[in-house]
Order: structure tokens, then C-alpha cells, then sequence
């Protein structure tokens, strides 16, 4: 008997629920998505099929079976496009090849401003965590599904999703650009700095926060 089809918008949710959790187990994406551990396999099984999902086993700590942990394959990602991502890398490099360095640095310097300005105004809770959890907001808002979790060490600011990465490939002055502008808001209260890289195989941007 041929297997039942998964409805579209069953598979934007294991994948949203990927882009959110990975790398993570079967039952894992079951609690998260409210399913049944059957009905998680069968999605995620459908899922691998058709090259969104792939598989790594984790060895335990202990004794026991290697755990199998999902994450999205480029043609899962492919699900959150960039805004507009060819058009975006179309012009940045037009601006590179028209004004150079000093043209980039400018269009850098742009954004960051208006960027400053946006996240003042947001991020004026006075303890760590609250203003933390304004920041994870106005991402979120832009686009970056982004929200804050704690750590042994501190906070993890964690952001699932870029829309600006054909920017960002094209120039990472853009995303050093937002880490130093991520410090400003966090200025006085913590430290902060980049523990994962979507643009170097990471399944998503992880900034930590360590309170002084």
C-alpha cells in the first residue's frame, strides 16, 4: 500500500521546528510538534526521501545506541529564502565594482546606524536578561527567529534564521558589523561573542552573552 502523503503545511512545520531545534532526535521534533513518535518518524522519514533532512548518529556518553540527530540539507534551508537574496547580491556587488571598499564600508556604516537607532529605542530594559530578550524581539521582527536561552556561562542569544545571508556571503562586514552593534546593547552589563556561525557550516548564529 503506497504511504499517505504529508500535507504542505505539516512539512513547513518539521521543518520550521528543525530550523528552530537543530540538530535534534526524532522524539525531540514529536514533543515539540505535539505528534506522536510514529508520526514524527513517518514525516521525517518522508522529509530525508525527498533530500530536506539528512541524519548523524551521535555516539552516547555512556553506554547505550548512538543517537540519530536531524538537521536541514541546503535544499531544506532553501525554505526560508533571503529577501530578494540574487537581487541583494546583484547589488552589492555592483556597489563593490562601482565604488569599492570605501563604497561598502559606507553601505555598511548606513545600516548600522539605522540599526543603532532601531535597537536603542527597543533595548532599554536595565537588567541582562530582559534586554536580552528585547533584542531576541526586533530580530525576530527582522526576520531572524531569533530568542534567548540560558547557559552555565551566561545567556546564548540564538538566531535560527538570516534573511541577509546572500548579503552576508557577499560581505561579513555586514554580520561583524551586527555583532559589534549586539555588544553595544548589552554595554556595561556583559560581554558578548559569536559561538556559531551559519556562514561557516553552523546550523544557525549562537552569540554568548557573559554577564561582567
Amino acid at each position: 500500500m503506497p504511504s499517505t502523503p504529508i500535507d504542505p503545511s505539516s512539512t513547513m512545520r518539521m521543518l520550521e521546528a528543525l530550523k528552530r531545534q537543530a540538530p535534534a532526535s526524532t522524539a525531540d521534533l514529536a514533543r515539540a510538534l505535539q505528534m506522536t513518535a510514529e508520526a514524527a518518524r513517518q514525516q521525517i522519514n518522508k522529509l530525508a526521501d525527498q533530500g530536506l533532512v539528512q541524519a548523524d548518529l551521535q555516539k552516547p556518553a555512556g553506554a547505550g545506541r548512538p543517537r540519530q540527530l536531524w538537521t536541514l540539507t541546503a535544499a531544506g534551508q532553501r525554505y526560508f529564502p533571503d529577501a530578494h537574496a540574487q537581487l541583494t547580491a546583484q547589488l552589492i556587488g555592483a556597489i563593490e565594482k562601482l565604488f569599492g571598499q570605501q563604497g561598502m564600508d559606507g553601505l555598511i556604516s548606513e545600516r548600522e546606524a539605522q540599526s543603532r537607532s532601531r535597537y536603542r529605542q527597543a533595548c532599554t530594559a536595565p537588567g541582562l536578561p530582559e534586554r536580552l530578550a528585547q533584542l531576541a524581539e526586533v530580530r525576530t521582527q527582522e526576520g531572524y527567529m531569533a530568542h534567548v536561552e540560558p547557559h552555565p556561562q551566561g545567556w546564548l542569544l540564538v538566531e535560527h534564521h538570516c534573511p541577509i545571508c546572500a548579503a552576508a556571503q557577499s560581505c561579513r562586514g555586514f554580520c561583524r558589523s551586527e555583532q559589534a552593534l549586539f555588544q553595544e546593547v548589552v554595554e556595561g552589563l556583559a560581554t558578548l561573542e559569536r559561538s556559531e556561525y551559519l556562514l561557516e557550516g553552523g546550523q544557525r548564529c549562537v552569540y554568548l552573552v557573559q554577564p561582567l
